[in-house]
């Protein structure tokens, strides 16, 4: 075998192969992942004279502009192509860190204008094309391959936040102006480099050797637009779901730092025991299973459905949460919980994907996705500020309780969710 063969198709000079995609794929989402790194700079901000509420502000304005954005995105992508879209959210994701850096890393305004809108959009301009192309390589591994494309996003997460803390100690050795330009210039040049691989493949391309089954194979040429998908009830029950589900997982990413450093706290460690205990949950359980789940719900979805797998994923999460505020004031019970979380909640970006895909088309779903998306922006309002404000009120407990609820209810609406016709 030659180099060349392990870069291109057998026969095809100009598209890689389809692993090279995957590749590609990881490397801009562990960039784009830098949003959920967030919690790492939140103990400096509050040391700053922030209040809790403000860091999550800015922790969810990130996540309104990546997710209103992305659906702008959707609509560029045919006509700017994935690579140039890809690479034009790099730059802008590292521009609006960098910039964060130079202002002095601590004002407010400069960062829920740089950090929160300049930086969510540059992740909201990227995140539809690694899911976009992986799909069209990967028809066979849908599921599998959608949680393998956006695991960057959920592992780069603990890598960030590690450089940041105790591994590369950047904000005590260099302070946190200066780790916002590091990573400002990292991300832009891990995106850029991804972004190589992100093309489509030739039309009507298949792996070798794979036929569509029957069923896809009905469903083939049935791609709603996305003013046929916003007529749909299946839309509105998939976007609730997902907001539920967004709302809870976003709200711990926010908070699980602070929040079990304060019941750590109340149980007898010490400050620097507690944040080192709560730094750990977050960066390494958290994030690892972020990841994870986001791998293993894809492929479990492949066996049993995108519904059921959502139903069951959801349920549990519930459940968790109802649980976690007697678990996040014991170091072991806390890692358990910490990675339960991550790990369902790491599922929803490989599950909602693919069931907009399963539910209106595979060839749009670069654009349809998008809309379902703007349930994450939803989330990432509602549940960072209710964890935020609930916080300052001394009530860590009641706002992990009401995500609790919110996760099964979200449960029985997906269960609700049946094959939509085809376009008229």
């Amino acid at each position: 075998m030659k180099l060349r063969d392990l870069f291109v198709l057998p026969g095809n000079k100009t598209f890689p192969n389809r692993w090279f995609v995957v590749l590609g794929a990881v490397l801009v989402q562990l960039s784009l992942g830098a949003i959920y790194a967030w919690s790492v700079f939140t103990p400096a901000l509050t040391k700053a004279g922030w209040s809790k509420l403000d860091t999550q502000i800015v922790f969810s304005i990130g996540l309104a502009s990546f997710a209103i954005v992305m659906v702008w995105a959707g609509r560029r992508i045919a006509v700017w192509g994935p690579r140039k879209l890809a690479a034009s959210g790099g730059l802008v994701l590292g521009l609006g860190y960098l910039l964060a850096g130079l202002l002095g890393g601590t004002n407010f305004w400069a960062l829920a204008l740089c950090i929160g809108v300049v930086g969510g959009a540059g992740i909201g301009l990227g995140y539809v094309v690694p899911i976009a192309v992986a799909m069209r390589w990967f028809p066979d591994k849908k599921g599998m391959i959608t949680g393998i494309a956006v695991a960057g996003f959920g592992f780069g997460a603990m890598g960030w936040v590690k450089l940041a803390d105790s591994w590369g100690h950047l904000i005590p050795s260099i302070g946190l102006a200066n780790t916002f330009i590091v990573y400002g210039i990292a991300f832009a040049v891990l995106v850029l480099i991804g972004s190589l691989w992100m093309v489509f493949p030739p039309g009507g391309w298949l792996p070798q050797g794979w036929t569509p089954p029957p069923k896809a194979q009905a469903s083939a040429g049935r791609d709603f637009t996305p003013q046929d998908m916003l007529k749909t009830y299946q839309f509105y029950l998939i976007f609730l779901t997902f907001a539920v589900g967004a709302s809870a997982g976003l709200m711990a990413v926010g908070l699980m730092k602070l929040y079990p450093m304060e019941a750590l706290q109340a149980n007898g460690l010490s400050l620097a025991e507690a944040s080192a205990v709560a730094g750990t949950a977050m960066a390494v359980f958290f994030s690892l299973a972020n990841g994870i789940g986001r791998i293993a719900w894809g492929a479990i979805s492949d066996r049993i459905g995108r519904r059921t797998a959502i139903l069951v994923m959801s349920a549990t999460q519930g459940a968790i949460f109802l649980a976690f505020t007697q678990m996040a004031g014991h170091e072991a019970t806390l890692y358990l919980g910490a990675a339960l979380i991550g790990f369902n909640f790491g599922g929803n970006f490989a599950l909602f994907p693919t069931i907009t895909a399963d539910t209106f088309g595979t060839n749009s779903v670069g654009q349809n996705y998008p809309y379902v998306f703007l349930s994450y922006g939803v989330g990432g309002i509602a549940g960072p500020l209710l964890g935020g404000a609930l916080g300052d009120l001394g009530n860590f407990p009641l706002a992990f309780t009401i995500c609790g609820v919110a996760c099964l209810v979200g449960a029985v609406m997906i269960f609700f969710v049946k094959p939509a016709k085809g376009p008229v």
